[in-house]
């Protein structure tokens, strides 16, 4: 989840303006985590899944 749709339950102002302390932290915190660091283990694995059938089937129709 991305901090621009997040209220903040200290300020209850959206956390991307920072408001307060506490937004401002999260706001970092969630900066730092980088894109896939918001994503949930289960999206996580079910990705994972996804790419490795995407490669298990380009490599059952390679041209030989």
């Amino acid at each position: 989840m991305t901090y621009d749709r997040l209220v903040c339950a200290n300020c209850a102002g959206p956390v991307s303006e920072g408001r307060c302390r506490v937004c401002r932290a999260n706001r970092e915190r969630l900066q730092q985590q980088g894109p896939l660091g918001g994503l949930s283990p289960v999206a996580l694995l079910t990705l994972l899944v996804v790419l490795i059938a995407a490669v298990a089937l380009m490599a059952a129709y390679q041209p030989a």
